[in-house]
């Protein structure tokens, strides 16, 4: 296919190059926007693209899992995404963990070397109008995140009539250094010994824990007073949300014992902090769950009270911070593209996906989308009931409560006719299947 029309795209995360490579694999030319280094955001450390400024886990590889049948899906599009995941793999059980620097380059290395991609710095703070797209034979997709900077998201406001955004708040856990880690307290292992003990646990016995949640309640907050209303997105709530709920809602939330008996005392711990693989050095780890809106200086003297991290040493931070999305049953047509603006485009978290991977994936149908259109194609509709169209039908459909973002998770697919004394497990492998075999049919159509 070769494709007269220029592909311009704003934005060089996750989404935004993954729609460059999709556009690329179709013959576009490809101008990416990226405003970093010249202007950071909040979250962000550097210039890099697809820098990961959250976890560094695209959760679980398990094929009868929604996380694992969407990687699938797109590795079978040739994900860019997918592909550097692999290629920087570290350690992390069943999770698909990276090591963030190897990640990124191999992400750059991809692009930057194409003939066809080229990247231009700086903020945009202008919107071309769809008669000077159409003039130029220009096509847009706006990949800029959750952390879309103000200029620009007043400008997404004014092309989709003022609408006013929607926004969740999203945090961060800290990530420490492995030699502060104490290993005569601290031991290997991952949830009943499924994986070859890729995760350090901290173990603390229940007065531990009760000390622990008291200082947590009592230490000083980043106060979040710019914002009218509070409102977190349950996957990646702050402990301190969590505690609210109650005392015991950390045990059975991310310091859940089960399954990590500690093997010097033979007994399961009152609860568990797990500290996942940062890098393939192995020198920096994360604490998994433990995203916090804590003030600096008390994160580091609470988390220094815990087994084995007494000599801790912080190498990033928690943080919290605004998350900015529209609302895409509005404002997307089935292409998403604008229903107003049909060569703007929007991809990504800012559509209402939440995680890494899902983000990737809505970059990756929009970059085919825009491609297409560019010559005149349509693509083949997303079967609903694979992950990929579950969450294609959910940002340009929407659910039946109020429109919020959304992981890929097996509840967005239809149920599968089963005996009604099937297991939960049995109707899992059931949906998985069925994705298997309609998204088997929708590359038969591609083809």
């Amino acid at each position: 296919m070769t494709a007269t029309a220029k592909i311009r795209i704003i934005g060089g995360g996750l989404a935004g190059c993954e729609a460059a490579w999709q556009a690329l694999q179709l013959g576009c030319d490809v101008i990416l926007h990226e405003m970093r280094p010249e202007k950071m955001t909040g979250a962000h450390t550097s210039g890099r693209l697809a820098e990961l400024v959250c976890s560094n886990s695209l959760k679980s590889t398990l094929e009868v899992s929604a996380p694992g049948q969407l990687k699938l899906e797109m590795s079978q599009l040739n994900s860019l995404i997918i592909q550097a995941a692999n290629a920087a793999k570290v350690p992390a059980g069943n999770a698909l963990a990276v090591d963030r620097e190897i990640f990124s380059q191999f992400i750059e290395s991809a692009l930057l070397n194409h003939p066809k991609f080229k990247r231009v710095d700086g903020e945009v703070t202008h919107l071309p109008s769809p008669e000077e797209l159409a003039s130029a034979n220009e096509y847009l997709i706006i990949c800029s995140g959750p952390l879309t900077s103000p200029a620009l998201a007043q400008e997404i406001d004014r092309i989709t009539g003022n609408q006013k955004r929607l926004y969740f708040y999203d945090a961060i856990a800290p990530v420490i250094s492995a030699d502060s880690i104490d290993m005569d307290v601290c031991y290997l292992a991952d949830r009943y010994g499924e994986g070859e003990g890729d995760y350090i646990n901290v173990p603390l016995d229940k007065e531990q824990y009760n000390q622990f949640i008291d200082g947590v309640e009592a230490a000083e907050k980043v106060p979040l007073h710019e914002f009218e209303d509070v409102n977190y997105f349950e996957s990646c709530l702050p402990i301190e949300v969590m505690i609210q709920r109650g005392r015991e809602t950390l045990r059975f939330g991310p310091m859940k014992p089960v399954g990590l008996d500690n093997p010097r005392t033979g007994r399961r711990p009152w609860g568990v902090i797990q500290l996942r693989q940062e890098n393939i050095e192995k020198t920096m780890y994360s604490m998994v769950g433990f995203q916090t809106k804590m003030k600096w200086p008390e994160q580091k003297r609470l988390f220094s009270t815990l087994p084995g991290l007494q000599n801790l040493e912080i190498l990033r931070y928690g943080s919290i911070h605004r998350n900015t999305y529209i609302n895409g049953p509005e404002l997307l047509a089935e292409d998403l593209s604008l229903k107003d603006s049909p060569r703007i485009f929007l991809a990504g978290q800012i559509t209402g996906v939440e995680g890494y991977t899902e983000s990737a994936a809505i970059g990756l149908l929009a970059g085919r989308f825009a491609a297409l259109k560019s010559v005149g194609k349509t693509a083949p509709t997303l079967p609903a009931q694979c992950l990929l169209g579950a969450l294609w039908v959910y940002i340009t459909k929407g659910n039946l409560g109020k429109y919020a973002p959304m992981n890929a998770n097996l509840g967005l697919l239809a149920p599968v006719e089963v005996d009604r004394k099937a297991s939960k497990s049995d109707r899992k492998s059931l949906q998985i299947k069925r994705a298997n075999e309609v998204f088997s049919d929708y590359l038969n159509g591609l083809h």
